[in-house]
C-alpha cells in the first residue's frame, strides 16, 4: 500500500489497448489530495478511458494505477463517487427510491445531506426522473455524488447541455459538498465555466499526460487564462 497519504492516485505506465486502438499510452500520473483538478484534453484522447480505469469499470492493458494505495477494486471503490458523462439512473424511479438505493449501496452516503439540497431545489422526493427537467435531473445526479464522504470525487462532464443558472448551482454544489481532504476530477470542454474553482489542470493528449501544472502557474508564467492556454497548445 502506498504510505505516500498527500497522494490519491498514481498511475505508472498505464496503458490501455481497444483492439488496434491505443486509448492510453505508457501513462504516469500523480493526482494529490485535497485539490479541484481539471481533466482536459481534447476528444478521443484518453480521457473517459482513464476515468473509468480509476473507477474500476476497465481493466489496464498493462501498467498499474493505485486509488489511495490500492489497485481499482473493492476497496478503492468504496472511496470513489463517480458521476459518468451519461446516467445510469432509471428515467421511471422515483427520486426517493434513488436515495434509498444509494443509502443501502454506499456505507457513507448521507441521506441528510441529500434530501436538504432536494428540499432547496423543491424537488419532489415522489417525483419520477422522467417528469424532471434536464437541468434538474443533472442536479439530482450531482446531489447524490457529492453526497458521499468519499476521497475521490470523478465527475465526467457534470456541467454539459445544462442552462447557465444549472452550471451555476452544480459548481455552487461542488465547491460546498466535498471534505476538503479529497480531491475532485472534473473532465469538461467548457473550461470558461469552471476554471475559476481549479486548482490544477491536466492536459491530455494521445494518451498521454502532455503538462500537469497548477492555473496559478499558467497564470503567472504564460499571461493566459486556462482557456487560452487549452487553445494555445491544442490550436483550437
Amino acid at each position: 500500500m502506498n504510505m505516500q497519504t498527500n497522494i490519491l492516485v498514481e498511475a505508472r505506465e498505464l496503458t490501455k489497448i481497444y483492439g488496434k486502438t491505443l486509448a492510453v499510452n505508457q501513462m504516469n500520473l500523480v493526482i494529490p489530495r485535497g485539490k479541484i483538478i481539471g481533466l482536459l484534453g481534447p476528444n478521443g484522447n484518453g480521457k473517459t478511458t482513464l476515468i473509468k480505469m480509476m473507477a474500476g469499470l476497465l481493466t489496464p492493458t498493462s501498467g498499474s494505477i493505485l486509488i489511495h494505495g490500492y489497485p481499482p477494486g473493492v476497496a478503492s471503490k468504496s472511496r470513489i463517487s463517480y458521476l459518468p458523462e451519461r446516467t445510469y439512473l432509471q428515467h421511471g424511479t422515483k427520486v426517493c427510491d434513488i436515495i434509498h438505493f444509494f443509502e443501502d449501496f454506499y456505507e457513507d452516503f448521507s441521506t441528510k445531506k441529500a434530501r436538504e439540497m432536494l428540499d432547496a431545489l423543491q424537488v419532489p422526493l415522489d417525483a419520477r426522473l422522467k417528469t424532471l427537467s434536464k437541468g434538474t435531473k443533472e442536479k439530482v445526479q450531482l446531489i447524490l455524488v457529492m453526497s458521499r464522504d468519499a476521497d475521490l470525487f470523478i465527475l465526467d462532464e457534470p456541467i454539459a447541455g445544462v442552462d447557465p443558472a444549472a452550471r451555476d448551482y452544480i459548481l455552487k454544489t461542488i465547491l460546498s459538498n466535498y471534505n476538503p481532504a479529497a480531491s475532485i476530477l472534473l473532465s469538461t470542454h467548457l473550461i470558461t465555466d469552471i476554471e475559476n474553482i481549479l486548482d490544477e489542470v491536466i492536459f491530455i493528449q494521445n494518451g498521454q499526460v502532455l503538462a500537469q501544472m497548477t492555473v496559478e502557474q499558467i497564470r503567472e508564467e504564460h499571461g493566459q487564462s486556462v482557456d487560452a492556454y487549452f487553445r494555445r497548445i491544442f490550436a483550437c
